[in-house]
């Protein structure tokens, strides 16, 4: 579902984004993208190719994470196209539940980062 300010939701979400440690926003394909170190870690995606809906992309640990999440609660997971191959969900952002969504950024981003920032 389309969110009801994607503007606003748009701006939250960047805001976390850029909060983490050598965090850059790029337009990745037309849509905002944030990476760490050079490494993609989030996509905003607002009715992509039409889809209606309004969502970020993170990263998983793969295909038994990406299974599990979208089976314990398919109101919020769903698959991205093109990306969830690789092992990214896309998290809802219609009402979003924000202590969710900054956690699976922080997560996203933790497997995107190096090495030598996960030991600061």
């Amino acid at each position: 579902m389309l969110a009801a300010d994607p503007a606003a939701v748009e701006a939250r979400l960047r805001t976390a984004c850029l909060a983490f440690p050598e965090t850059a926003e790029k337009i990745s394909h037309g849509i905002p993208a944030f990476a760490v170190a050079g490494k993609m870690f989030a996509y905003y995606r607002h009715n992509h190719h039409g889809d209606g809906l309004t969502v970020v992309c993170v990263k998983t640990t793969g295909r038994d994470e990406q299974d599990f999440l979208l089976e314990a609660d398919p109101d919020t997971y769903s698959r991205p196209a093109y990306l969830y191959p690789s092992g990214w969900i896309a998290v809802d952002l219609a009402d979003p539940d924000w202590d969710l969504v900054e956690s699976r950024l922080a997560t996203s981003w933790r497997l995107a980062a190096p090495r030598r920032l996960l030991t600061e």
